[in-house]
């Protein structure tokens, strides 16, 4: 049984997710530009509902959304919305992005998307946890034109992918209307490779600010970067 996972201002059970919480999905969180102020905002396969939550306490938007597709996920989100401070504006919706792009007009300021990324087939041994993992469950180009069509003109779409899918993944974002505003490559250590791309898209088509994190400098001993970023949201940052 997974325990649940104790943040400063909340906490998120996650026994009932394929997919628990990871560095990748809190470091979305906290890396999102809310410059723009977002008033709504969607996350795309909620899982636990980590990301909305950190959202939720970053932004001062009015309404933040979440999908999931898996039943035992979305159960779980939805408790740990209604469990959290922001129970008021946090909603969870059992659907898949199809779902939602057939039944919602109005459009997001910011969405948000921790995807399936292991196109590769690979196993487990734990089906939830492999569908949760695998892009054949989210395949990249339906989530980026779902995002295209519920993303308000102004508004600003992140993710967070494996570095090798970057190069593809912004080609087809292309296809989309969709252009990269910001990229920050993140590796474990100074002398691992690159692992993850944080992906931010918007519909302006302008030369994107890139840069690098670097999680660690040896084994939890944490950049002040990666401490800056993430301090306000783990316990012992």
């Amino acid at each position: 049984m997974s325990k649940p996972f104790k943040f400063k201002q909340f906490t998120v059970h996650q026994d009932r997710c394929a997919m628990k919480i990871g560095t990748d999905g809190v470091l979305l969180g906290a890396w999102v530009s809310l410059e723009h102020d977002p008033f709504s905002i969607l996350d795309i396969g909620a899982g636990t509902g980590v990301i909305a939550l950190m959202l939720a306490q970053r932004s001062r938007a009015e309404t933040i959304e979440g999908i999931e597709i898996d039943a035992d996920a979305y159960e779980q989100c939805a408790t740990n919305f209604e469990e959290s401070p922001w129970a008021d504006i946090l909603f969870c919706y059992h659907a898949g992005l199809d779902e939602l792009v057939d039944d919602i007009d109005e459009k997001y300021d910011l969405i948000v998307s921790n995807p399936p990324f292991y196109s590769e087939e690979m196993s487990s041994g734990n089906n939830a946890r492999d569908i949760a993992r695998q892009t054949i469950s989210l395949p990249f180009g339906e989530l980026l034109e779902g995002v295209s069509l519920l993303l308000s003109k102004k508004g600003v779409f992140s993710t967070i992918i494996p570095y090798k899918e970057e190069d593809s993944f912004v080609d087809l974002a292309k296809d989309f209307g969709l252009f990269p505003q910001r990229i920050c490559r993140v590796k474990g250590t100074p002398t691992t490779e690159i692992k993850r791309s944080l992906l931010e898209f918007g519909f302006l088509n302008k030369e994107p600010t890139i840069n690098e994190l670097i999680i660690e400098i040896e084994r939890h001993q944490y950049t002040d970067v990666y401490k800056k970023l993430t301090k306000d949201f783990y316990l012992k940052m």
